[in-house]
């Protein structure tokens, strides 16, 4: 179990987050849902250690997560991974840094899951398309088998019809291995889709949080409102889903 508890950072002179506590259990998607600038990034480097709270603790299980408990699928794909290394030896690195064996078998497996041709991880990042490069930054983040994965808007460079498929293989993989999810996104359509709870973060500060469902129906603060109007007058609902 994931807890954030009264996170408050300061980057700058200026307060990012203000006193965010959110929870998520193991299984579990948590869509924390905020435009540019809310502090949805620094929630993530924040929760993966990066940032030192002012105030605040993250915890898993009651205690101080532990190093390796955390992985990250970035924003970016091919910026996510060193430019002159095989996608292979980068998707492997978690397990060297954790000391743990190679695992031919999960390797096959994931890449299985993902749809990632194997021949694919023997080529360097700018060799493969974005949806490949993706799916790998998402192996690499599975690998070690961590018991939680941040996705910081993980499909935004991506097409429609790859975000989709991507964001049903996440899905699949994720009821198969059982970790927790956190993702920070500005799409609610993918929020809709794909998450059991959404957090509704506005200028650094939880507005509110719910169950999926309870959110899309009747959101209870303004902002929330005013999201889920906005995508709803845009279409955006449904596009993840849609056919």
């Amino acid at each position: 179990m994931l807890t954030v508890e009264t996170l408050t950072v300061t980057r700058g002179g200026r307060t990012v987050l203000r006193d965010v506590n959110l929870t998520l259990a193991p299984g579990r998607t948590l869509a924390v849902l905020g435009q540019s600038g809310a502090g949805k990034s620094t929630l993530v480097a924040s929760v993966l250690g990066l940032l030192r709270p002012d105030h605040g603790q993250v915890r898993w299980n009651g205690a101080p997560l532990p190093r390796g408990a955390a992985a990250l699928v970035m924003q970016e794909p091919r910026a996510a991974f060193n430019p002159r290394l095989t996608l292979r030896r980068s998707v492997q690195e978690p397990l060297r840094a954790r000391r743990l064996p190679d695992d031919p078998v999960r390797l096959a497996r994931l890449c299985r899951g993902l749809e990632l041709p194997p021949e694919s991880l023997d080529r360097l990042p700018g060799q493969v398309s974005i949806g490949q490069a993706q799916r790998a930054g998402v192996l690499r983040a599975l690998i070690a088998a961590p018991p939680l994965i941040l996705f910081d808007e993980p499909l935004s460079a991506l097409d429609a019809m790859t975000q989709k498929h991507t964001a049903r293989m996440i899905s699949e993989l994720q009821r198969e291995e059982g970790f927790a999810a956190l993702v920070v996104t500005h799409d609610l359509g993918y929020a809709a889709a794909h998450a059991d709870a959404i957090a509704v973060l506005r200028a650094g500060q939880i507005e509110e949080t719910a169950e999926t469902a309870t959110f899309f129906a009747a959101p209870q603060s303004a902002y929330g409102r005013s999201l889920v109007e906005a995508a709803v007058s845009l279409g955006a609902l449904g596009r993840q889903t849609a056919a």
